[in-house]
This record gives structure tokens, C-alpha cells and sequence, in this order.
């Protein structure tokens, strides 16, 4: 695997291809969505909670690039009935999908529930981002189906913490209508990281056709650690981390990047930077705690309306 990738050189034509990335107005997920957009793709659809700063950012990728066809969609996570318009107004514009980028999320907040009554931290980086893919999912089969040779991605943004701070016992699902579950904001992130590391893992079981995987894009100097919430040694633990060890956005992304784009990428896997294959945690491996959050996902989901998960 390689120790280097650069998205300018690296990055083949993408010409043809429609690419979609959820929180692509910012961070990793902004800079994600500049590397593509680069390479032509047929149409890249940015989705985020704040559309005016990813207006700002489409305007500042067309002032090098003037060609770059970027459709802006609405998306927050937080809640079920955007996340079913922002599926819908997808569906409705393209006939086609190549690579889904599960990129927004958000990390080691103050405790909060979802406009459904969920885990905020759990509810936004894996069960908002289950019905996005629930949801467009078809297309991505379609694609498949249309041109039997397509190289259909879905690449999860998961991080370290799955296997650092997540709590050792596995999952918590009955908990996940408490804000303060496991009364630590860290705790609540790893258990939102490890479910889309498990979440990608079944994925790729169930849906072969298409080369799923999660990643860990690094210690990022990134906007969502400034909005940790936690006690005071946190904050004055990770500042200073952030600050000496951590990389760009544009470096944060790469592994992404290349999980999307790249050649010799394995299905199921979780990737560190850049492009290395690793183990990861027990709990992370365990095919009991991935079957466990997938049928606890699909039956969450269809309560508000999830329409299931369409054959392969």
C-alpha cells in the first residue's frame, strides 16, 4: 500500500462519473470535494447542513476551474426528513452514482439528541448517514447493473477512535436514546466511529458489486475539535496535540481520497493514512457487533420511514 499519495497526480480521469460527499462545505470533506473536482467527473454533488458556505466554496473551486459541475444539496444529518428530501432531489437529478463519500460527522459534542430522539454524536455519523445510503443505494446498484465493469465506491470517514476511545464492552444501541450515554463525549464518539467502521464492514458483505470501505484520515487540524465539549483536560490535552501533530485538511483527505479512487483498494477494509490496511480493535472485527448493528439500524431506520435495504 502506498506511503504517499497525491490527489493532483494520482487521481485518474473521472470523466463520466458522478461522485457525491456529505459535508463537502468544510474540512476534510472540502477539500475532498476540491481533489475531485479537479479530474472532471460528470457531476459532483456537495451536500451540506450550511449551503451558503458551500456556495462560497463552489465559487472558489470555479475560479481555477470554471468548468467544474458541482450541484449544491441541503443535508442535516440531524434529521430524517432532511436527509428524505436530500435523497430525494438526488434521485430525482441524476441516473447514475459512482462514488459516495460519507464524510460529515461531527465530534466529542456536548450531549444532545437528534430531531428523532437519537445519541446526537451516533445519531449524525452513522444512523443519518444509514439512511442516506438506504436511500441512494439503488442508484449505486443501477450503475452497477447498466455497466457490468463500473468501479462503484462507498467510503465511510471513521477515525482512531473507534479503537481508542470506543467503550471496550462493544456497542451500547439500547442506550442510544440518551444524550449523556456513557457520560463521556469521547466515549460517545468512538461508538459513533465503530459503528462506521461496522457499518462499511457489512456493507461490503452484502454488497459485493461495490467496493466499500472505511478510513482514518489522521490528527487533522479540522474546525470539529474546536467544538469539543468535555472536561477541561480534554481541551487542554488535544489543543496542543492538534496544533504540533496535526495535518491539513487537504492531508487529512487523502486517505479517503485514495479509498475512492485508487487501485489494489480491498472491500471491507479500514484504512489508516495513506491506503494501509489495519486490523483495528477486536470489537471493530467482530462479525457478532456487525450483524448486531445492522439489524438494530434497519429496524431503527423503518420506524421513520426507512424503505430497507434493496437486494443485491
Amino acid at each position: 500500500m502506498p506511503n504517499t499519495f497525491d490527489p493532483t497526480k494520482d487521481i485518474g480521469d473521472l470523466n463520466g462519473k458522478t461522485i457525491l460527499v456529505t459535508g463537502g462545505n468544510a474540512g476534510i470533506g472540502e477539500a475532498t470535494v476540491r481533489a475531485l473536482a479537479m479530474h472532471k467527473p460528470a457531476c459532483l454533488y456537495l451536500c451540506a447542513r450550511n449551503t451558503t458556505t458551500a456556495h462560497t466554496v463552489v465559487e472558489s473551486i470555479r475560479e481555477t476551474n470554471p468548468e467544474a459541475k458541482i450541484e449544491i444539496l441541503q443535508l442535516d444529518l440531524s434529521s430524517f426528513d432532511s436527509i428524505k428530501e436530500c435523497a430525494a432531489e438526488f434521485n430525482a437529478k441524476s441516473d447514475r452514482l459512482d462514488i459516495l463519500v460519507l464524510n460529515a460527522g461531527v465530534g466529542v459534542t456536548a450531549p444532545k439528541l437528534t430531531n428523532e430522539g437519537y445519541e446526537s454524536q451516533f445519531g449524525i455519523n452513522h444512523l443519518g448517514h444509514s439512511l442516506l445510503t438506504q436511500l441512494i443505494l439503488p442508484k449505486m446498484l443501477e450503475t452497477h447493473r447498466r455497466e457490468p465493469g463500473a468501479d462503484v465506491r462507498i467510503t465511510v470517514t471513521s477515525s482512531m477512535g473507534a479503537n481508542r476511545f470506543a467503550p471496550s464492552s462493544g456497542l451500547a444501541l439500547g442506550d442510544m436514546h440518551d444524550a449523556n450515554a456513557f457520560k463521556s463525549s469521547m466515549t460517545r464518539y468512538g461508538h459513533s466511529k465503530l459503528a462506521n467502521i461496522l457499518f462499511a464492514r457489512k456493507l461490503a458483505q452484502l454488497y459485493p458489486s461495490i467496493t466499500t470501505t472505511s478510513t482514518h484520515p489522521g490528527l487533522v487540524k479540522s474546525a470539529i475539535w474546536g467544538r469539543m465539549d468535555g472536561p477541561a483536560w480534554q481541551s487542554w490535552l488535544f489543543a496542543p496535540l492538534v496544533y504540533l501533530t496535526g495535518v491539513t485538511t487537504a492531508e487529512g483527505a487523502k486517505t479517503q481520497l485514495w479509498a475512492a479512487t485508487a487501485n489494489g483498494v480491498e472491500t471491507g477494509k479500514y484504512y489508516e493514512p495513506i491506503g494501509k490496511a489495519t486490523y483495528g480493535s477486536e470489537n471493530a472485527n467482530s462479525q457478532e457487533l456487525t450483524d448486531e448493528l445492522w439489524e438494530w439500524t434497519r429496524k431503527e431506520v423503518a420506524k421513520h420511514g426507512g424503505p430497507g435495504w434493496p437486494p443485491a
